[in-house]
C-alpha cells in the first residue's frame, strides 16, 4: 500500500481569464475532488491579465488551500500562453490542461490517471456531447478538426480539446519547444510517444461568457493550419490557377455567346482574379507573420508574480516560452 509521500504527484493547470463569476465553484469543486483521490495534487492558476476580480478571489483561496498556485500575467498573453506558463511551472510526475469554466468534468481526470499508470504518455479528452454550444460552433469546430486533420502529416485527433493528461516525459519535450505562437494540442500531437483517449461530455459553463469569440477561434485555427501544414501554400497557386483559368473561359464564353460586352466580363474577369491573388496574398502572409514573430525573439509573455512557489513570490520578470 502507497502512502501519501509515495504517490505520483499531478499538477493541474488552468488558464484563467475573466472567469470571477464562476472561480470560486471552480476551486470549491477541484478542492473536493483532490482531497478524495490517493494521488497528491497541485493546483496551477495561470491569469492571464484579467480584469476583473478572478486574480483577488484566487489570492484569497490560497490563504486556506496550500496546494493552489498562481502564475500572473504582466497582461492579457493568450489562451495558448497561459497553457504554456503552467507547463512551464508545473512539478508533477504528469500534468492535466483543463479550463477553468468546469466544462471539462474533474470526474474524467481518475481514468486518466488510469490509463497513465497503464503505460500511456497522453491521455487526452475527446468529446462525445458539447453542451451549452451553438450549432455553429459545434459544426464550425468539427470541420476545422477534420480539415486539419486531412491537410497535416501531424496525427491530431479529432473533437479534442486542451483537456488532457501529459506525462512528465512529453512535458519536458514541450518546455524544449520555442513556438512564440504556440497551438498546444498540436504540438502534443506531433511529440509523439503512446497517446490514447477518455471519451466525455463536455459540460456548461458553470458561469461566464465564452472567452473563444468567433474572432479567437479564426486565430486559434489559423495558428493550427499554418504550424502543421504547408498544403495553405500549394492552395494558393491551385487558387490563382483556378481563377486565372475561370477568367479565360468567361472571356472565350463571351466571345463566343456575343451577349455581353467586353468591357463588363473584362472587368468580372479583373475582380475574380484580384480575389485569387488576395487569397494567395493572405495565405503567405500568415507563414510570413510566424516567421516575423519569430525573428523579433521577444519573450513570449511576461509573468508579473507568482504566489505559492518556492521562488520568491514577486517575479517581475520575462520568460522565453517554454525554455526549459
Amino acid at each position: 500500500m502507497h502512502t501519501l509521500s509515495t504517490q505520483p504527484l499531478i499538477s493541474i493547470v488552468l488558464p484563467v481569464f475573466n472567469e470571477a463569476a464562476g472561480i470560486q465553484t471552480t476551486i470549491a469543486t477541484l478542492e473536493h475532488f483532490v482531497s478524495v483521490q490517493p494521488e497528491r495534487f497541485e493546483l496551477i492558476f495561470v491569469d492571464d491579465g484579467s480584469t476583473d476580480d478572478s486574480l483577488a478571489q484566487l489570492q484569497a483561496a490560497r490563504q486556506h488551500n496550500p496546494n493552489l498556485k498562481i502564475v500572473q500575467f504582466a497582461r492579457n498573453f493568450g489562451h495558448q500562453l497561459a497553457i504554456s506558463a503552467g507547463l512551464r511551472e508545473a512539478h508533477g510526475d504528469a500534468v492535466i490542461v483543463m479550463d477553468a469554466d468546469l466544462q471539462d468534468p474533474p470526474s474524467v481526470i481518475p481514468s486518466m490517471i488510469a490509463k497513465w499508470q497503464a503505460g500511456a504518455a497522453v491521455v487526452y479528452g475527446q468529446r462525445r456531447h458539447r453542451s451549452g454550444e451553438t450549432w455553429f460552433k459545434k459544426a464550425s469546430a468539427a470541420a476545422f478538426y477534420r480539415l486539419l486533420k486531412a491537410m497535416t502529416n501531424t496525427d491530431i485527433p479529432v473533437d479534442t480539446g486542451d483537456f488532457r493528461l501529459m506525462d512528465r516525459r512529453v512535458v519536458n519535450v514541450l518546455k524544449s519547444m520555442n513556438e512564440s505562437d504556440p497551438y498546444v494540442r498540436g504540438m502534443v500531437a506531433w511529440v509523439g510517444f503512446d497517446q490514447t483517449s477518455v471519451l466525455y461530455d463536455r459540460q456548461d459553463r458553470t458561469a461566464g461568457e465564452s472567452k473563444y469569440p468567433l474572432r479567437q477561434m479564426i486565430r486559434l485555427a489559423m495558428n493550427g493550419l499554418t504550424s502543421f501544414s504547408t498544403v495553405p501554400l500549394a492552395l494558393a497557386n491551385w487558387l490563382a490557377g483556378s481563377f486565372g483559368l475561370t477568367a479565360a473561359l468567361i472571356l472565350l464564353g463571351n466571345g463566343l455567346a456575343g451577349t455581353v460586352t467586353t468591357l463588363t466580363w473584362l472587368l468580372v474577369s479583373l475582380f475574380i482574379i484580384g480575389a485569387g491573388i488576395t487569397a494567395t496574398i493572405g495565405i503567405m502572409g500568415s507563414y510570413l507573420g510566424r516567421v516575423f514573430t519569430a525573428s523579433r525573439r521577444r519573450p513570449a509573455y511576461v509573468i508579473q508574480a507568482t504566489y505559492g512557489f518556492e521562488h520568491p513570490v514577486a517575479r517581475p520578470a520575462t520568460r522565453q516560452m517554454m525554455q526549459g
